[in-house]
């Protein structure tokens, strides 16, 4: 028991050796489960405890607890925190060591757990903006001006661009108010360079979007020439397309390497694109060997298919074939990046595979492959037919080097196409042996080539009157392709040659069920109603083709030309004034226009027209007698004159026009050139009896002495006539013929000269006749005879329009005209 007992010691000093029996009651684990504090703490969350008293045995002093370290503090730790559970400004500790959500200070010791602070109210009101102070009008002002900016470009996406500009003018000018009012605020460094940039930018787009280049330029100057602008020299780019806008090419090619000298290397691509607009700059000034060096430097390093087409062009202008040829070589081995077709082909019959493929089948993305891949077709087509005759001695050749190196590329299927424009080439150089049997040697490739290869075989034949051959090939092409428009368009032509127009019209129909936009079949399908005088579904196909091709001459004709037949010269007018406004020099429709106003009496429009017609083409024998019987009944027969001579140039063996010449001379009061015209007309045509009665009735009148000479000959004339007729009249009544006898009137007594086709007929000028013999010279004037026109061509007949299927930009016979109805060209 000794053990335990401390003696106190006889000096105040402290012992050194005394506490190293003593331990801290904290430490001691196994009286835990007596620890009340302990014990609270444990059941509870917040971890107060009630304080701990340590007890040690001493005998007189109590001394501080200390540990093991030899620590004085009562029960701190090492770091000068208290320990957990310590009570410390008269707060217990918790048990964790950073105080938890909900713990308050000791004012609010005992309250209720409340960590999101409900029971301390609602929150105080805002304070209220004070709208009239400086910053918040700058705000208000800078969010006016950005609300105009957009604005502003919507209205260009919109195609309103004169309101885009308006509104870029209204925030460039707001911009400077916000500046102003900036500067008086705040100091001059805290001005938004980004929104002042953007206002100038877009101010300059707009400009050079409404075609104010000046403006424009003058407004990129300031964005350029500001230093406080970064990266603002990408706009000389701009400034640069302006002026090759304005064709000023140096100073286009000057800020493009302005641009291209202030934009670093790591933005390749746009360095790429620059470029190739030098190289175009280049060519537009007709320096090739510059081009060349530029887009030889984008194939190098980044290569596409604009570089690649524009090289061939720079190598076609000065000639050098073999570079045609690498060029051409290049171009093909441009990489597409776009997904094969294979892809889209359903691998399975997975239902949600398939909702997959068909999702993407027709996607944007896809839009824009096949969109890159018609483009890359387009390029390698044009440029093959531009090279083709000029890289080897004869175009066949180039053809072929041309289909060789294709048929070794990606582009694999372009070969037949090569091929059909290698016929088609043959066609425009009017060797048709040489395309007919380039095409029929495509006749053993797949279906679509063979159909293409026959569509335009059948063509060809069509075009040589060759019907049978046409309608063989157009039941290949049909049987190779059922859905190709062009190959039933081309069927229905020559069945409505041979005559069956409702068969034609079946496989104009067929042929608009698989393609609506067929618009061939649709203008044949039209021709094949008028023929068979359906005129309304005829004018509903034309209506339907003028929408899809607006101000197309032949529509617009074919229209006016059914409204016409229907008896409604009041719209067929109005179409044919739409027809003037799309071709005015058009001398056929501004005589049909003349021919309309006539037959509604409108004489002062129809001569207008008229004359405009045969000012534009001063031959058509139809107007030109139109105008000289216009003139004759109008009183003004020294005008008519002109129009009878160049009548007489133009027929030389018609003899009416030279007697129209006299009679005007006659009517105008100048006899002696009267006189002399018939003489002349005596002398060529002396068996011609009108002209020999005006010879005897002038001599008379006049009291020449070759009247007697006149008079025989006219009385030899008149009873050869009379034999004549005798003859005819027995030879009729002998074989019970019904033929009307040529009369002897002054309409038609010139026998051989005078003719009456009702099919020729255009128009009837009413011109006087001619005196009797017993009639005063001036008293011819008091009848009148029909001088009627016969068209020298003959009727005119309608054929339908070929068509013919072909890839690339040209149409192989699709807008042949065939038609005889049609505009003349």
């Amino acid at each position: 028991m000794m053990q335990n007992v401390h003696l106190a010691p006889e000096t105040d000093e402290d012992d050194l050796y005394s506490g190293y029996n003593d331990y801290n009651p904290t430490y001691d684990t196994e009286e835990l489960e007596n620890d009340t504090g302990f014990q609270q703490a444990v059941r509870t969350s917040h971890g107060r405890r009630p304080p701990v008293t340590a007890k040690i045995p001493s005998t007189a002093v109590t001394r501080p607890i200390a540990t093991g370290y030899g620590s004085k503090t009562s029960l701190a730790s090492s770091l000068g925190r208290p320990m957990t559970g310590a009570i410390q400004d008269g707060v217990t500790r918790p048990m964790t060591a950073v105080r938890a959500a909900g713990f308050t200070k000791a004012a609010l010791r005992g309250s209720a757990f409340d960590p999101l602070g409900q029971s301390r109210g609602p929150a105080p009101p805002l304070e209220a903006k004070n709208e009239d102070s400086p910053e918040e009008k700058i705000r208000q002002l800078e969010k006016k001006v950005n609300e105009l900016v957009e604005e502003s470009c919507i209205a260009n996406s919109c195609g309103d661009l004169k309101l885009a500009l308006e509104k870029a003018k209204d925030a460039g000018r707001m911009e400077r108010v916000l500046v102003r009012q900036r500067e008086q605020v705040t100091t001059p460094e805290n001005i938004n360079l980004d929104l002042t940039y953007s206002v100038l930018f877009n101010l300059a787009s707009q400009y050079s979007a409404n075609e104010m280049y000046t403006e424009a330029l003058n407004t990129y100057q300031v964005i350029v020439k500001n230093k406080m602008f970064s990266n603002a020299g990408i706009l000389k780019v701009n400034m640069g397309n302006i002026y090759l806008k304005q064709r000023n090419y140096s100073k286009a090619i000057k800020f493009y390497r302005m641009a291209l000298d202030q934009i670093p290397s790591v933005h390749k691509e746009m360095r790429i694109k620059i470029m190739q607009n030098i190289g175009v700059t280049f060519i537009k000034t007709g320096q090739y060997s510059d081009a060349i060096n530029s887009f030889e430097h984008i194939m190098s390093m980044a290569p596409n298919l604009k570089a690649g087409y524009n090289l061939i062009l720079s190598y076609f202008a000065i000639g050098d074939r073999e570079k045609m040829k690498k060029a051409f070589q290049k171009l093909i081995a441009v990489p597409l990046e776009i997904d094969e077709d294979e892809k889209y082909i359903s691998p399975s019959d997975d239902p949600h595979t398939n909702l997959l493929i068909e999702a993407i089948k027709n996607d944007h993305l896809r839009q824009m492959e096949r969109e890159r891949k018609a483009m890359a077709e387009k390029y390698i087509m044009t440029a093959a037919k531009l090279i083709a005759p000029v890289i080897e001695t004869s175009f066949a050749v180039g053809y072929d080097w041309c289909v060789e190196v294709v048929k070794a590329s990606q582009y694999v299927e372009l070969a037949n196409d090569l091929e059909i424009n290698k016929a088609i080439t043959y066609l425009r150089q009017r060797d048709f042996n040489q395309s007919v049997d380039t095409l029929k040697m495509l006749e053993k490739k797949d279906s679509r080539v063979k159909s293409a290869a026959a569509t335009n075989l059948s063509g060809l034949y069509f075009l040589q009157n060759e019907f049978s051959q046409a309608s063989s090939y157009a039941d290949l092409a049909v049987n190779s392709d059922r859905y190709n428009p062009s190959a039933l368009t081309n069927k229905g032509n020559t069945v409505s040659a041979n005559g069956d127009h409702e068969k034609a019209a079946e496989f104009y129909k067929e042929a608009l069920r698989n393609d609506s936009s067929c618009t061939e079949a649709l203008y044949n399908l039209g021709l094949t109603y008028k023929k068979l005088n359906r005129l309304d579904e005829a004018l509903d196909c034309f209506l339907k083709l003028q929408a899809i091709l607006r101000n197309d001459a032949q529509v617009l004709y074919q229209i006016a030309n059914v409204h016409e037949l229907m008896k409604d010269p009041s719209q067929a007018i109005e179409w044919l004034m739409q027809l003037i406004s799309v071709v005015p020099t058009d001398s056929k429709v501004l005589a049909k226009l003349g021919e309309l106003y006539d037959s509604e009496g409108d004489k002062s429009q129809a001569f207008q027209y008229y004359y405009e017609s045969y000012r534009y083409f001063p031959s058509n024998i139809e107007v030109i007698e139109w105008l000289g019987a216009y003139y004759i009944d109008t009183q003004f027969c020294e005008k008519a004159i002109q129009y009878f001579e160049r009548a007489s140039l133009i027929q030389p063996t018609q003899v009416k026009w030279q007697l129209m010449i006299a009679s005007c001379f006659r009517r105008s009061g100048n006899y002696q050139k009267a006189l002399d015209t018939y003489k002349d007309i005596h002398r060529k045509f002396p068996e011609n009896v009108e002209c020999l009665r005006f010879l005897v009735r002038l001599c008379t009148d006049i009291g020449l002495k070759e009247v007697q000479e006149y008079a025989t000959k006219l009385k030899k004339l008149e009873k050869m006539k009379e034999i004549k007729e005798q003859r005819i009249k027995s030879g009729r009544d002998g074989s019970g013929g019904s033929r009307s006898k040529w009369e002897g009137s002054t309409g038609n007594d010139s026998g051989q000269n005078s003719s009456a086709n009702s099919k020729g007929e255009r128009l009837s000028a009413k011109l006087r006749t001619l005196p009797g013999t017993n009639e005063p010279y001036e008293s011819s004037s008091n009848k009148e005879i029909d001088a009627s026109y016969v068209d020298p061509l003959g009727p005119q007949i309608e054929r339908p329009k070929t068509a013919a299927k072909k890839r690339g930009d040209e149409d192989d016979f699709a807008d042949e005209e065939l038609g005889d109805d049609l505009l003349p060209e």
